[in-house]
């Protein structure tokens, strides 16, 4: 039996974010697709189509220099079309078709859906739903659904080379997957046991999540961050979340908490995403007077929504006055809510610049700010 990988990577894979497509985004030292790619290698196919984005021809021939490499179409049915007609003329028994951004999918897998194939026109991997299974309306429970009898479908499914070519020919417009192009045409698939850690980047904490299956070293991030603010009138000033008396005030253009400006600062550095003012521009008026916990909030989702965990917080707050020792537990507190850490987890201090400079003088004060993200 002679069978042919069909990679499909011509998407572009928005909701995974970063500026290039998923696919060529890297996971350890390589991009996802190698990793792919890599899997398939091991299982000794005939040959490895890869099916591209024109736009990504010349970097495909980097990471898979003997692969055989067709353009996409504007749908995914189209684009597993392609690589079937490239094919037609010196056809192989069988073919796998694969989504690129599964770059975990076993060489066990593969040989599973490979022997399925043995006794059916189609096979493909599955993982049977344990989970309960909800219908949402307006964020809230509309109902449950029974999940008896049904899968989480995976790849790579395969088929009978001749009879998948077949059905694409027929079938009109795009599809879900290549099963439901070969039910449409008549086909029986049989379902092979999938595997958990054969996952689909998807979102941005795929990424971490993949990293850690692939046995790689854990991303590690450090962030710094910086600020300053003067005095002016006032009556207390606004400290790491916590207000604290003083004679006068901080001044800027939200509520000048300038310890949690540097640590929201020092979030975005580690991720390298820029600073507050990138972010909450303070030409945009909606940002007048605003409590500085939106902007760290704001830097701790992004820090999430990437993959990563808040390991710990260091800020270091310099000044004369007022004393922030009394305070400190209390700003400690008030920084593990927002971030959503144990307390043991931030440290906050103070130093004084023996007199000298700005803060010496008493006309502001200004804070230091670390951070250390790891992936989740």
């Amino acid at each position: 039996m002679t069978w042919t990988a069909i990679i499909v990577a011509a998407g572009r894979g928005t909701r995974a974010g970063g500026e290039i497509p998923k696919q060529w985004q890297l996971l350890g030292a390589q991009p996802v697709l190698a990793h792919t790619i890599r899997a398939f290698e091991q299982a000794a196919p005939a040959e490895v189509v890869l099916v591209l984005n024109p736009d990504d021809m010349g970097r495909a021939r980097t990471i898979a220099p003997q692969a055989r490499l067709v353009p996409g179409g504007e749908t995914r049915a189209q684009s597993v079309r392609n690589a079937l007609e490239a094919l037609a003329d010196t056809p192989p028994d069988h073919v796998l078709i694969h989504d690129g951004a599964r770059p975990m999918v076993s060489p066990i897998l593969i040989g599973r859906v490979l022997t399925a194939l043995e006794k059916a026109p189609g096979a493909a991997p599955a993982v049977p739903v344990t989970d309960a299974l909800w219908r949402g309306q307006d964020g809230v429970v509309g109902g449950t659904v029974a999940r008896d009898g049904l899968w989480r479908a995976q790849t790579p499914q395969g088929f009978s080379f001749a009879a998948i070519l077949d059905a694409h020919r027929a079938h009109p417009g795009d599809a879900a997957d290549d099963v439901a192009v070969a039910r449409a045409a008549g086909l029986d698939v049989t379902i092979v046991e999938g595997e958990e850690d054969n996952l689909k980047i998807t979102l941005p904490a795929d990424f971490a999540r993949a990293a850690r299956l692939l046995g790689g070293h854990m991303d590690i991030r450090l962030g710094n961050g910086f600020d300053v603010h003067r005095f002016g009138p006032g009556d207390g000033v606004w400290l790491c979340g916590v207000y604290v008396p003083h004679p006068r005030g901080l001044q800027g253009h939200s509520d000048a908490d300038v310890g949690m400006h540097a640590l929201t600062d020092a979030i975005y550095g580690a991720l390298a995403d820029g600073d507050i003012g990138q972010h909450f521009p303070p030409s945009d008026p909606q940002w007048k007077g605003a409590e500085s916990h939106i902007f760290l909030r704001h830097a701790a989702e992004r820090a999430r929504d990437r993959g990563f965990r808040i390991s710990n917080a260091d800020v270091t707050l310099i000044c004369e006055k007022p004393k922030v020792g009394p305070h400190a537990p209390a700003m400690r507190e008030a920084l593990a809510k927002i971030l959503g850490v144990e307390p043991d987890r931030i440290s906050v201090k103070a130093t004084t610049s023996e007199r000298l400079g700005f803060t010496g003088r008493e006309e502001g004060i200004a804070a230091i700010a670390t951070a250390t993200l790891v992936s989740a």
